[in-house]
């Protein structure tokens, strides 16, 4: 009894999927469990999908390390897997210091500051070649003009989410590009946006002008296919005062879809009409002209030791992934307004070595219909949302998972300067 109202709940489980409502709330949780073997297909897999998390013992810091291990997993039912997350799951509080990334400067090159791995991994890896280059380099532009596959692409594997919606990139996504002789570390931003309807809106934009002021040179990505226009608002929004001082490269991308002979004249627009130092036209889908996008940046980028070990393709945890491969489902999934108003968040994820990880994600909207919307009829939108989620989980960490889904509704969440700040776009994402 609560409120004087009466509760009654149900449960039922059909393939693995348990649904459990009950009528004193709007409350729906959807628990997945998988009896599939690992996808192939799914782009997370390779090398991406062997990232793990690290705490760094000084900095709190998660680097995702590239791993060739795959640990066995063993079946086990619903009732074994509640009990045992109940009994194992730790979790430090959301607004601890030791639990946080911070993305808002570069990180230090002090030996200090590092763990033991990572002193033998940069003694390892010939980053103290004096020949050796490393830097940090923007990736900017309008939405939808393809800035998240050129990094993916130049990264060598599948960091940032891509849909055909505009504005799919909320976060900074911090990506490491190395080889022998450098290392290349890329900043993947939102889009620049004129209009900034929500707070949301206008802490992403800060976001791009921090990762601009970071960045020892920066990529301006635009949409050939398009008529020209001019791009001012993209340099005044992230590159601003730093005009003069920051090598600027426009990336001419998606000429797959243009004739050649319209290439010459889209190079000569851009020229004419933007200060940038070089032009270089790509497809970022078909991996075209990426390798010299990567020689012009390596031209920039000054002489230096690498700021992490070769092995890192990122120093975002694995739950951060783990809600952006979430949050592309919902915006394939659903129409509208809907992934707009949705926030991904992994409430908790516990690793069990002989048995399925346990992960628990809330998708926050801002309306109740929206929750209607994302549950479907009898939870079936949930349960196919879920089931797509958990292929690709699986597929980016390489083993079996438990995963379990809520909706919650937190109205005007997008203008809600603390919960944004707690969601990590003030530059700072949760890493445990």
């Amino acid at each position: 009894m609560k409120l004087g109202l009466a509760t009654f709940s149900c449960s039922a489980s059909v393939r693995g999927i348990c649904v459990s409502l009950s009528f004193s709330s709007p409350r729906l949780l959807l628990r997945e469990t998988s009896f599939c073997s690992l996808s192939p297909r799914n782009p997370f897999q390779a090398s991406a999908a062997r990232a793990r998390s690290r705490l760094s013992s000084l900095e709190g810091k998660v680097g995702t390390i590239l791993s060739k291990s795959r640990r066995p997993i063993e079946d086990e039912d619903d009732e074994e897997m509640t009990e045992a997350v109940g009994e194992e799951e730790e979790q430090l509080p959301f607004n601890s210091s030791s639990s946080l990334l911070s993305l808002t400067g570069k990180p230090d090159r002090s030996l200090a500051l590092l763990d033991d791995y990572e002193l033998g991994a940069l003694d390892s890896d010939g980053s103290s070649s004096p020949s050796h280059r490393s830097g940090y380099v923007a990736v900017l532009g309008k939405p939808n003009v393809g800035k998240s596959t050129l990094s993916n692409q130049m990264i060598g594997q599948k960091l940032s989410i891509v849909t055909d919606k505009p504005q799919t990139t909320r976060h900074r996504i911090l990506g490491i590009c190395s080889d022998t002789d450098y290392q290349i570390i890329l900043y993947d931003t939102p889009g620049v946006i004129e209009k900034k309807m929500h707070k949301l809106d206008s802490m992403m934009m800060k976001n791009v002008r921090t990762a601009a002021i970071n960045a020892d040179c920066v990529l301006v990505v635009v949409d050939a296919s398009k008529v020209p226009k001019k791009i001012d608002e993209i340099f005044e929004e992230g590159v601003g005062a730093l005009k003069d001082k920051v090598p600027i490269l426009v990336v001419l991308n998606k000429k797959d879809l243009i004739k050649p002979g319209e290439i010459a004249k889209r190079l000569e627009w851009y020229e004419k009409f933007t200060f940038a130092d070089d032009i270089i036209p790509v497809s970022a889908k078909y991996g075209h002209g990426v390798d010299d996008v990567k020689d012009w940046i390596l031209s920039k980028l000054p002489l230096g030791p690498a700021y992490y070990p070769k092995d890192i393709a990122s120093e975002h945890p694995e739950r951060f992934f783990i809600a952006e491969i979430v949050r592309e489902k919902i915006f394939m999934q659903y129409r509208n307004e809907v992934p707009y108003a949705c926030q991904v968040n992994v409430v908790s994820y516990t690793s069990r070595p002989n048995a399925k990880d346990f992960i628990q994600v809330e998708i926050v909207v801002e309306k109740n219909s929206q929750k209607i919307i994302l549950i479907g009829k009898d939870g079936k939108a949930l349960k196919i949302l879920a089931t797509a989620s958990r292929l690709d989980i699986e597929d980016f960490l390489l083993k079996k998972v438990y995963l379990e889904v809520e909706v919650k509704v937190k109205e005007n969440w997008r203008q809600d300067e603390g919960l944004l700040k707690n969601y990590g776009y003030d530059g700072q994402i949760r890493v445990i």
